[in-house]
């Protein structure tokens, strides 16, 4: 019997894509300025699966065999190949600071509905009270 129902860790898949998502977002910000960086953005689709790809994990039993490609904490993250600046810069700071605002709401909710799962345990385990 599980303690928690597969809604924990669906939640939790939205927190890891959130807390990915706000990194790539923070580093194309921080790289505005810089000449020829190219945006970054997450894919869910793409990082999903990459994580049940992951899950097939694969074991080299011979030398001669190839070796396996390892975990990155960069799935799902591609390339966007725009400039929307003269010196070659990919970054639109409008939209990346509209996606920052979207993505701190969707993992706020997530937080929201986590919390509310664990007091609805707590409560069981208190017997109602």
């Amino acid at each position: 019997m599980e303690l928690f129902s597969q809604t924990m860790s669906s939640i939790q898949n939205g927190l890891n894509y959130a807390s990915l998502k706000q990194k790539t977002i923070s580093n194309n910000i921080a790289n505005v300025d810089t000449p020829g960086y190219k945006a970054k953005t997450v894919s869910f689709k793409s990082m999903l699966q990459a994580e049940q790809d992951n899950l097939l994990k694969a074991t080299r039993t011979d030398p001669r065999h190839f070796e396996f490609s390892t975990f990155s904490s960069s799935l799902g993250v591609t390339t966007v190949h725009n400039a929307y600046q003269s010196n070659g810069n990919g970054v639109d700071i409008d939209k990346e600071m509209t996606d920052m605002a979207q993505n701190q709401l969707y993992y706020q909710a997530l937080v929201d509905r986590m919390s509310g799962k664990f007091n609805s345990l707590n409560t069981v385990l208190r017997g109602g009270n």
